[in-house]
């Protein structure tokens, strides 16, 4: 019973998993169709530039505005004729790490769509990985040391030669 309700929920876990991750483009897609506002890369580097895409409306320009991250104000033109309007914003070298709001406002209708930038001290390229040991506390963390090396080695080899003798005696039947 237990085995098959754990194959039965990794099963569903795993269907959970591919489906959020087929489906992450579509919904990219459709929040733009759907009048919503993308920046790509969504993750950047201070210094670098983001492009904001916005739909709206076919041959519609629109102003953008990046001031929460103290980019200021950017143009947005026509990109193609599904009505999405393309433009580009350098963040600002001295903008603070977190999310921030872009704001596009559509010049036919005034209508405002938003998105979110987030701002990080290293790229997802420039990936850091870790090197050296772990320092979890005392164990090897503080380095070879030949005395506790020692010492460990002892304690084993007379738990070891304990164990070894008490076994031996119950074996005979000395009694413990």
């Amino acid at each position: 019973m237990r085995r098959t309700a754990r194959l039965l929920t990794g099963t569903a876990l795993a269907v959970a998993a591919v489906g959020l991750t087929t489906a992450a483009p579509v919904y990219a897609e459709e929040a733009v169709a759907a009048g919503g506002l993308t920046v790509f890369p969504s993750s950047v580097v201070p210094g670098e530039q983001a492009v904001v895409t916005a739909a709206c409306g076919a041959g519609g320009a629109a102003a953008g505005d990046a001031g929460a991250v103290g980019a200021g104000t950017f143009p947005l033109a026509p990109d193609t004729d599904d009505g999405e309007t393309t433009g580009r914003f350098e963040v600002p070298p001295s903008a603070q790490p977190g999310t921030y709001e872009i704001v596009a406002t559509c010049a036919d209708d005034e209508r405002r769509v938003t998105g979110d930038l987030v701002v990080t001290l290293t790229s997802a390229t420039e990936r850091v990985y870790p090197r050296g040991s772990v320092k979890t506390g005392v164990g090897g963390a503080l380095g070879p040391d030949p005395v506790q090396t020692a010492a460990g080695v002892a304690a084993l080899a007379v738990a070891a030669a304990g164990g070894t003798w008490l076994l031996h005696r119950r074996a005979r039947g000395d009694g413990i």
